[in-house]
């Protein structure tokens, strides 16, 4: 039986496919103390990078960070790469160069 070819995914409906930086593992407090991958922090909100987006997707976009639960969460591998799969009602925040007002906050 041959290998099948490279095949192109397509999220559907309101569904984001995103990317966790593979830095965050350890992670340091403001007092610069260093806090392991493994330690775990109850309801602790984690950023993300969008790789795709569903059609019925309206406020992301590729490329975008998103600010999520890593409790309502899907993970797949996709080629050898983690991925996880969000609903868009699940994304509490957007960071991204073309959301214009915002907090002043900047990452």
């Amino acid at each position: 039986m041959e290998d099948n070819p490279k095949q192109g995914i397509q999220m559907l409906a309101d569904r984001v496919l995103v990317q966790i930086p593979r830095a965050d593992g350890e992670r340091k407090s403001r007092a610069g103390i260093l806090i392991p991958a493994t330690a775990q922090v109850a309801r602790r909100l984690a950023w993300a990078e969008v790789v795709a987006v569903g059609p019925h997707v309206r406020a992301v976009k590729p490329a975008d960070q998103v600010l999520f639960n890593p409790e309502d969460r899907f993970e797949v591998e996709v080629q050898g790469d983690d991925y996880l799969i969000l609903r868009e009602r699940d994304i509490h925040a957007v960071a991204s160069e073309r959301v214009a007002g915002g907090t002043g906050l900047y990452l």
